[in-house]
């Protein structure tokens, strides 16, 4: 018997038996779809629930002195991102800037960074300070205090470069592009006020702890909710195998494969069946 012929796939997948068998594959799909949505949002529950004891873990923190855990200009570590400092400096008016177009509590403003001078081994470094907020129609922010002043603040990685520093605005904090208005060497940070002694003059809004790029998920829920889709999608894999299978097999529905011995292609030969002269005894003597 000769090989049978592939059927075309789209001919099979529409099939009653391939039918049935891809309503039941889209139904497990569509249930492995749904949790893993609810993995997600039980990530950003869990996730949101970790980070506020973070925050009010860093909150409560006592602070620690700026140079015990970051020189100027060391590479600044994820780790270090909201941890409670304090560092005894002098503020530099005239280099202060307005980082423009950012948001906070849905209004569009300005943060206020002003340059501290910090004696580090008898060497003037300057720490970025993030003052405070001010509304974009609030224009031009009061001057910082002048002498000596003690902060409390948190750290914050500095930002990559946007734009340039002109009339005193800048649309980042930029360590590196600092340097080219601040000079002496720089913290790869900034600082994030929380507390200043003696106060800072009235008009600034005092930021929230900072936060870390990805936090608020929780990691394992979204390794959960993962699997879960890539159950959805092999459900899917599996119905499209199943199809191109039986089609390379070429088996007609309804049909059954020959399970007997198969028949001789050709006319009886030497090995076939023997004709009547050989049934025919030996000739006489």
């Amino acid at each position: 018997m000769s090989d049978a012929q592939a059927e075309p796939f789209w001919q099979v997948a529409r099939r009653p038996r391939m039918l049935g068998l891809l309503a039941v594959l889209l139904l497990a799909a569509a249930v492995c779809a749904r949790l893993g949505i609810w993995q997600l949002d039980r990530a950003q529950v869990h996730g949101a629930q970790a980070e506020q004891r973070r925050v009010a873990a860093l909150v409560a923190a006592d602070p620690v002195p700026l140079q015990q855990v970051l020189a100027p200009q060391t590479s600044f570590t994820g780790g270090l991102v909201g941890r409670k400092v304090e560092v005894t400096g002098t503020y530099e008016p005239d280099g202060q800037l307005l980082v423009t177009g950012r948001v906070h509590a849905g209004v569009v403003g300005s943060l206020v960074l002003t340059p501290l001078r910090v004696d580090v081994d008898g060497e003037q470094a300057v720490l970025p300070v993030v003052r405070g907020w001010v509304p974009a129609n609030q224009g031009e922010a009061a001057p910082p205090p002048s002498g000596p002043v003690h902060l409390v603040g948190y750290l914050q990685a500095g930002e990559a470069p946007a734009g340039t520093i002109t009339d005193g605005r800048s649309e980042a904090i930029s360590p590196g592009q600092l340097l080219t208005t601040w000079s002496g060497p720089i913290w790869t940070g900034y600082l994030v006020l929380a507390e200043s002694d003696p106060g800072q003059p009235g008009g600034l809004t005092l930021l929230d702890v900072p936060t870390r790029t990805g936090a608020g998920l929780n990691l394992q829920n979204l390794a959960y909710a993962a699997q879960w889709w890539i159950f959805a999608a092999f459900a899917l894999v599996v119905w499209w195998r199943a199809v191109r299978d039986e089609s390379r097999d070429g088996v007609s529905e309804g049909a059954d494969r020959p399970v007997g011995p198969s028949e001789p292609d050709g006319p009886a030969g030497a090995d076939g069946p023997a004709g009547p002269a050989e049934q025919a005894g030996p000739a006489g003597d």
